[in-house]
């Protein structure tokens, strides 16, 4: 009567061990034939299994494979190890992007077999590279990092004549110094930025750079449609006008000879500083002797403003100082003999 009960109970214990290995064998099974079956919706691809730097040779160990819907795969993934990781060491591939961890591996972030990993990967085609030499305030403080779009600004002259123009704009950062990383997550003073250029563009900066200094301006990540910018001078920040060309006026002074009336007029330069130098005035007038009138040097003309174009002289109320003639004057020597 008490052996029935263990054989049952031995019986039950095989059982259930018999179910959890043969589920277990199922679940381990399935991935691989789900894979493995032509038609099925899902398909191996690699992701990153570690992070991997710019430049980085990619190795077995930095990559796993994972099931991913066939429909959803991104274009260039790798479902072949082969591709992604050749088994001769002269043909590596590297990194010409970071990858972080779970990342898809696609072909365009990575090498040709054995290629050198260097800025010419990130040139466009038809494009060049070139560096400013930027400080912390041309580089708007360090916030300037590869992969960034700026305006470049030249500013040229000297006192009042100083003037800004913008002569690039939506121009690609591809380097920061000696680093050309577009996942950089500090800000960082250099000295120089590379950029991606034209070969006219390349022209207008290179001569740029001769004429005065470059500065930086980010753009935003929004889509803005480019406009000609006009140049700004600093007579434009004090709000002042334009220089315009002084006219040139004559004046005109009218001589009174009793009935008779005469119109003359005084021809002058145009001079800046000084203006017209015109007789003394005829609202003072100084009496003095004849014998201090031609001792006396006669006074210097007064100055008269220069926007005074129409004198009166009236000449029978003013008084004239009569002009003193003095001879030219020299010894002589006289000698008389006795006989004349």
């Amino acid at each position: 009567m008490r052996i029935k009960p263990i054989i049952t109970t031995i019986f039950g214990i095989g059982i259930a061990a018999g179910s959890v290995f043969l589920t277990k064998e199922h679940l381990l099974d399935q991935p691989e034939s789900i894979g493995d079956t032509p038609g099925s919706s899902l398909v191996e691809i690699y992701l990153a299994r570690s992070s991997i730097n710019y430049g980085e040779l990619i190795e077995a160990h930095h990559v796993s494979i994972h099931l991913w819907p066939r429909d959803a795969v991104p274009p260039g993934a790798f479902t072949d190890i082969a591709q992604l990781v050749p088994t001769d060491p002269e043909q590596q591939r590297r990194a010409k992007g970071r990858f972080y961890p779970g990342e898809v591996m696609i072909a365009t972030k990575v090498s040709h077999f054995g290629e050198k990993v260097t800025l010419v990967q990130k040139l466009g085609e038809n494009t060049r590279a070139m560096a400013i030499k930027v400080d912390a305030v041309t580089a708007v403080g360090g916030f300037v990092t590869p992969g960034d779009y700026v305006d470049i600004v030249m500013t040229e002259g000297n006192n009042q004549d100083m003037r800004a123009v913008t002569i690039l704009q939506k121009i690609r950062v591809i380097g920061v110094d000696q680093q050309s990383e577009e996942a950089k997550k500090q800000p960082e003073v250099a000295r120089t930025i590379t950029v991606e250029v034209s070969p006219e563009q390349g022209l207008r900066l290179a001569l740029a750079q001769k004429a005065g200094s470059l500065s930086l301006t980010l753009r935003t990540l929004d889509g803005v449609e480019d406009k000609p910018m006009e140049m700004v001078h600093l007579r434009d920040l004090m709000n002042e006008e334009a220089p315009i060309a002084q006219v040139l006026v004559h004046p005109t002074v009218k001589i009174n000879r009793g009935t008779d009336t005469e119109i003359v007029t005084i021809r002058r330069q145009l001079v800046k500083t000084d203006p017209v130098i015109a007789p003394e005035a005829i609202t003072e007038t100084e009496t003095a002797t004849e014998p201090q009138r031609a001792t006396e040097p006669r006074v210097l003309p007064k100055r008269i403003p220069a926007d005074v174009t129409n004198l009166t002289i009236d000449l029978e109320t003013m008084p004239l100082d009569p002009l003193v003639v003095r001879p030219r004057m020299r010894p002589i020597t006289v000698t008389q003999l006795i006989e004349q």
